[in-house]
């Protein structure tokens, strides 16, 4: 079973890049850390040496994470969005009924989820309580404060 991510070309390319920076700037330097580490002898008692090797296994797992992610990552084309109602990489212009304030977000992955952008998980309760809506719709979604109303104004790309 595939697990597949949706992403903005932008959000892609980060994880392009982070992938980049650990396979060419950071494994080699805990290659060369490890490399020096066993030039000052015994391994048994070497703390730097024990310490290369862990780094060495998390660099691993996050570059084996990262392609796994790459592999079953796929760019949505913003042009051709449906924008009737709500759906991943949407921007949808809400009103909280609860404040009496407008607010506006873009739904993404959980990869790509940043709330000082904005960019709010469709896996978020916010964001399952808003997939699917129509504009002039009231959302109530359940979150740990309680249960918050939110009037669909606008959706577009």
């Amino acid at each position: 079973m595939s697990n597949i991510q949706y992403f903005t070309q932008e959000g892609l390319d980060a994880i392009k890049a982070e992938l980049q920076e650990l396979k060419q700037v950071q494994r080699p330097l805990i290659i060369q850390a490890i490399a020096e580490a066993r030039d000052k002898g015994d391994l048994s008692e070497n703390a730097e040496y024990d310490a290369a090797k862990e780094a060495q296994g998390h660099i691993e797992d996050r570059i084996a994470q990262m392609d796994s992610l790459l592999a079953n990552s796929r760019v949505i084309d913003s042009s051709l969005l449906d924008t009737s109602k709500v759906s991943i990489l949407c921007n949808v212009r809400v009103k909280n009924h609860n404040v009496g304030k407008e607010a506006v977000y873009m739904l993404v992955s959980e990869k790509e989820a940043n709330l000082k952008e904005n960019k709010i998980s469709v896996k978020s309760a916010i964001g399952a309580g808003l997939l699917g809506r129509v504009v002039g719709e009231i959302a109530e979604i359940t979150v740990p404060a309680g249960v918050v109303k939110l009037e669909i104004l606008e959706i577009f790309v």
